[in-house]
């Protein structure tokens, strides 16, 4: 993650930090500073390990900048699936569904002039 910051705005920003908060009380400012830097770091190292523990090996595999929404171009995704070769079925029976005819239809029922139709009252 990129803050923008610079040594240059680091540095007006520790000489503002020294003008408000003055020489006397700046060395337990930087103290407490680093502490709740040293307590971040330590926050963070703790909740990447228990993601790992919770996620198991799987996680270490996962490449990231994949997932990364900014990478996703509808016009790349349409010519990729337009320029991919159709993957042929694996399963033996998904290769015989799909080489085998297409089932006849029946054809509709005629009922004779008077006859009602079957009434199913769970349908409706």
């Amino acid at each position: 993650m990129q803050f923008g910051l610079t040594f240059e705005k680091l540095l007006l920003i520790g000489l503002i930090a020294v003008l408000i908060v003055g020489p006397e009380r700046l060395p337990r400012m930087a103290e407490g500073f680093a502490k709740v830097v040293r307590r971040a770091g330590e926050y963070l190292r703790d909740t990447r390990t228990r993601v790992r523990d919770e996620m198991g090996p799987e996680l270490d595999d996962v490449d990231w900048r994949k997932l990364d929404p900014r990478q996703y171009d509808p016009r790349r995704i349409i010519r990729d699936a337009i320029l991919e070769e159709p993957t042929p079925p694996t399963h033996p029976m998904a290769a015989a569904a799909a080489i085998a005819e297409p089932e006849p239809r029946t054809p509709p029922q005629r009922f004779t002039p008077g006859e009602l139709p079957p009434f199913d009252l769970e349908a409706t």
